[in-house]
């Protein structure tokens, strides 16, 4: 039973969000609303979740003395701060309040550094993918030199026309395969969900039969 009942309501639940589509019923759609409501009610618990698992993960690193555990103080009073700052502040997504001096000063900082070196890493995997050893890298090689240069003030400079071939490359042969690319996601992710809703996939209950 205890396996039972959760493939029985992943059935019966992934069945009426696939159906419903079809069935422009008043009664069915207030269903589909008021199921949207009770997943945002779970997303908020799910949240909760993964707070309790990142302090029970950092604690237990301070805990047993890692050595890492300078970076595990440093989340755990972050994540205080922050949560102290949103509860005794009501205005506290206001400009100009503690919690957005904090979240501007501190955590935008911070994604852009991240962000800023991830040119790095594309930068390393570009210079190993345009290497021109084959036909298709080369290809691979001309088109994105025509793209980069097509994407600055400099390629129209050079010539008018690769800024028009710039957009030519994006609008036909890359979009042609991004298309090709979304619709294997889409048959991907359309077979994941048969395999979960029938009970063929069973990894989300924790593995096994």
């Amino acid at each position: 039973m205890r396996r039972q009942f959760p493939l029985a309501l992943c059935f019966i639940a992934g069945l009426f969000m696939a159906v419903q589509y079809f069935i422009p019923h008043p009664t069915v759609q207030d269903m589909y609303e008021r199921l949207l409501i009770w997943l945002q009610t779970l997303l908020a618990f799910a949240f909760l979740l993964g707070t309790v698992s990142l302090v029970r993960l950092h604690y237990h690193k301070i805990r047993h003395r890692a050595d890492d555990r300078g970076y595990s103080w440093v989340t755990l009073l972050a994540l205080c701060l922050m949560i102290g700052l949103g509860f005794f502040h009501s205005a506290h997504h206001a400009q100009g309040s503690p919690f957005d001096k904090m979240f501007q000063n501190v955590q935008v900082p911070i994604e852009a550094t991240m962000f800023s070196l991830l040119a790095f890493y594309v930068a390393s995997a570009a210079f190993r993918a345009f290497r021109a050893r084959t036909l298709e890298s080369t290809l691979l090689l001309v088109a994105a030199c025509i793209v980069m240069l097509g994407r600055v003030p400099i390629g129209d400079m050079i010539h008018s026309s690769i800024p028009a071939a710039t957009r030519w490359i994006l609008e036909v042969p890359n979009l042609a395969a991004k298309r090709g690319i979304m619709i294997g996601v889409g048959l991907g992710m359309m077979a994941t969900s048969l395999k979960i809703i029938l009970g063929i996939e069973r990894a989300w209950m924790g593995g096994g039969d």
